[in-house]
């Protein structure tokens, strides 16, 4: 029985779902990897505002993901009663607000209360509009996912590379936060009326669910391929200064090479989904970013070492969004509730992933810890029937 949401919107999935939705939905991920990318060239500042060394801004930092793992739960519990369109709006509001806050506070704990908003902003976005892709896929009955992802990654891009540019161009870090705010203010008022209104046709499965069965198998994978991304991010550079390839100034080509080689996979990967299936992409795609981990591990020079990270790019590209088709197909659990729960496993990968990788390679060596990764991309490629 239709009802309505606090917003005054029908929480029926009777409304059409057509060319604008599918836009709105580009939009908003865009609107997530953008705001939460916008954040990264600005912690230097903050840091220094700050005056905190290493060890304070790493525990101010775990802020941003206390507060996205704080809300991805609630977002799936709150999606059938407010809609996806709501919720979406509002984080990305919050992040609007907070993030020029971040490039101005210079109080640590002012500062990590900021974090923990905008990483509950960042988590919201990132749980509701999976929701709603799952939604618009399954109206359009054909693959969809790897190009809303993909436009997630082209944001996070123009994120960290326009703000980076704002700043070498010597604008001030607030004026660089106030430009991302109202470019994400813009996207809103274009897209926002397109959003979906709803999450779920009914009203099942409304509380709190732990994953279980299918869902849960589905999550962890999505927590491997979210913790090899992880280990690109924050472990790349050190595996090329650490052997003398690369300067520590050209180190971050690693990730760049990685990020290019993704967002290029997925803006294309809805093609090969349709083409060759999700069983084979995810077989494909966790033996091929195995193997390029692998090569970039062992690689004696730096050129074969930047093929490695882009080829664990293009492997690992289409494989969270067939993960999440994945997801959109189970009838284990109300699809709100299973995006939520996957959503959280994989932010827990990317997280609490590379900080386990520093564990180990402190016993083992970083070498080995990041083989044991390219390991764990196998089990991906070994459970490809989830795909079909």
């Amino acid at each position: 029985m239709p009802t309505a949401t606090p917003a005054g919107f029908p929480a029926t999935a009777s409304a059409p779902i057509g060319l604008a939705q599918r836009v709105a939905t580009r939009v908003a991920f865009f609107i997530a990897g953008f705001g939460m990318s916008a954040w990264a060239p600005l912690v230097p500042y903050a840091k220094q505002r700050a005056g905190l060394d290493e060890a304070s801004l790493g525990l101010l930092l775990l802020c941003l993901g206390v507060g996205s793992l704080v809300t991805m739960p609630l977002t799936g519990l709150l999606a059938p009663r407010l809609g996806c369109r709501l919720l979406i709006v509002c984080a990305a509001l919050v992040i609007a607000v907070t993030l020029p806050l971040l490039a101005t506070l210079d109080a640590p704990l002012a500062l990590a209360l900021a974090l923990f908003l905008f990483g509950a902003g960042v988590g919201t976005v990132d749980v509701a509009v999976n929701i709603q892709a799952v939604l618009v896929e399954k109206a359009g009955d054909r693959a969809l996912m790897s190009g809303f992802h993909g436009l997630f990654s082209v944001g996070g891009i123009a994120g960290a590379g326009g703000v980076s540019l704002l700043l070498s161009q010597g604008a001030t870090p607030l004026w660089a936060a106030l430009a991302v705010s109202a470019l994400i203010l813009l996207a809103l008022g274009g897209a926002g009326r397109h959003l979906l209104p709803y999450a779920e046709g009914d009203s099942q499965g409304r509380g709190f669910a732990l994953p279980h069965g299918i869902v849960l198998f589905i999550g962890l994978l999505t927590f491997i391929s979210f913790l090899a991304e992880g280990a690109i991010l924050d472990w790349s550079a050190v595996l090329l200064t650490a052997r003398g390839q690369l300067p520590a100034a050209g180190a971050g080509l690693g990730y760049t090479a990685f990020a290019l080689a993704m967002t290029l996979g997925r803006l294309t990967g809805d093609r090969l989904v349709r083409a060759l299936g999700g069983r084979r992409i995810l077989l494909g795609g966790g033996l091929l970013s195995a193997a390029g981990l692998a090569l970039a591990v062992m690689a004696s020079e730096w050129h074969l070492a930047l093929l490695g990270f882009a080829l664990v790019g293009l492997g690992a590209s289409n494989i969270v969004p067939v993960l999440y088709s994945a997801i959109g197909r189970q009838q284990l659990m109300p699809s709100h509730q299973a995006v939520a729960a996957v959503t959280t496993l994989g932010y827990a990968g990317i997280l609490a992933g590379p900080a386990l990788i520093g564990l180990v390679a402190q016993g083992i060596g970083l070498p080995f810890a990041l083989l044991g990764v390219a390991a764990l991309l196998l089990v991906v490629a070994a459970s490809a029937r989830i795909g079909a």
